[in-house]
């Protein structure tokens, strides 16, 4: 059975994503959703952007919305590709930069996180640490 994403996981996954932003030396907004792309916790570090808040919310909302890295969608709708103008649907909400992660468990997605804060390659290896700290957790089945 999947693991779902409860406070405590989010919790990990916010720990060891601000972890890996500490040691880049970059400040970040971090926030996890689960399956309904509801969010379950957010953190923003000390100095991370303003503008940086709502962003993070919204990659972790795309990534668990398209079930895929918000680094592939940007692949995916630029001019002449398939999703392009994507970014218009929902409100406004979608991100087409790097920083949104899918959390999986056995195979299925239960949530995602979304880290903003600095360059897209800082805000998607911020993102991985937490995706792999949830995904270790979940194979040991905590």
């Amino acid at each position: 059975m999947a693991k779902q994403v409860t406070l405590a996981s989010a919790r990990r996954v916010i720990e060891a994503a601000s972890k890996h932003a500490e040691e880049i030396g970059v400040p970040m907004n971090i926030a996890v959703v689960d399956a309904g792309s509801n969010l379950v916790a957010f953190i923003r570090m000390d100095g991370s952007w303003l503008g940086s808040i709502d962003i993070s919310q919204d990659k972790a909302f795309t990534a668990r919305a398209f079930d895929m890295p918000t680094k592939e969608l940007a692949t995916m709708s630029q001019p002449g590709q398939p999703l392009f103008g994507i970014e218009a649907s929902n409100e406004g909400r979608i991100v087409i930069f790097a920083g949104g992660i899918p959390l999986k468990s056995d195979g299925q997605v239960v949530g995602a996180i979304g880290a903003s804060g600095g360059q897209p390659d800082q805000d998607h290896s911020v993102a991985e640490a937490g995706a792999a700290a949830f995904a270790a957790a979940a194979e040991a089945g905590r």
